[in-house]
């Protein structure tokens, strides 16, 4: 049996499941607020084009209307401007898109504070009990925030300060992008940045960080509670815009049972 018949006989009889990482895509998806005078991305909606009428009567279709950081994205280098000359989402990787996954759970430091930053410390404590981050692989990273996601004001906790969502440290972060092998880092939260990050040094430290290394960020993951810490096998599925900082994307998880 080769390896492909093999992980198909794995899937059909249940022994690799076959784990659904995305938020559904809608009016409702909460999105990124910034401040004036930054501009800001639009809300997901769907614009009729025929539904089985005059206009088409036997077709129904849409045209989407769509920012490209909406809802379960991914990002790329050309992103931000410490990234600028790298690639964009039409040019990333396929190793990147198909890659091993870890999961390291700090739900109940989010749930004990919700501006809780991921420290290197933390990863490497993690390390210590379950081995190395996997090498052009992703950090998927779990607060427990996709329990929020159904509500755009609970999702982005915000008050006079800003938004109050966990992150990662700026050290953290650089550590991540110029010491560690990962491809990126995936996160439940509206972006791989903390709520507080526009007052961090950097500001936005895993944007101007991992991306100016040439990495990715995935957000608005869901289901991570469902993963194992090691053995999972991430499928990211943007779509190739030319030209574009990021992309909606369909992620899922290959896990062994």
């Amino acid at each position: 049996m080769s390896l492909l018949d093999g992980l198909g006989k794995a899937i059909a009889g249940g022994a690799i499941e076959i784990v659904d990482l995305t938020a559904p895509l809608s009016s409702s998806t909460p999105i990124l607020r910034l401040p004036e005078p930054f501009a800001n991305t639009i809300p997901f909606r769907l614009e009729e084009i025929s539904r089985y009428d005059e206009r088409g009567p036997r077709w129904y279709w849409n045209d989407i209307h769509t920012g490209e950081h909406t809802g379960t994205h991914l990002d790329v280098p050309v992103h931000w401007v410490s990234g600028k000359d790298g690639h964009d989402v039409s040019q990333v990787p396929l190793k990147t898109l198909v890659a091993p996954a870890v999961v390291l759970d700090f739900s109940a430091k989010a749930a004990a504070d919700p501006d809780f930053l991921l420290s290197i410390d933390d990863v490497r404590a993690w390390t210590a009990e379950h081995g190395p981050l996997p090498d052009g692989g992703w950090l998927l990273y779990r607060t427990g925030w996709d329990t929020r996601s159904a509500d755009q004001e609970e999702f982005l906790n915000a008050d006079e300060s800003g938004s109050h969502t966990p992150g990662v440290s700026p050290e953290c972060a650089r550590w991540l992008a110029e010491e560690t092998p990962i491809t990126g880092l995936g996160v439940e939260t509206v972006g791989t940045d903390a709520g507080q990050a526009p007052g961090l040094e950097p500001m936005f430290p895993c944007h101007e960080l991992l991306l100016g290394a040439g990495k990715h960020g995935l957000t608005q993951l869901q289901n991570l509670a469902t993963l194992p810490p090691t053995g999972v096998l991430l499928l990211v599925s943007p779509l190739p815009i030319v030209g574009g900082s990021g992309s909606p994307a369909r992620v899922l998880a290959l896990v062994e049972r």
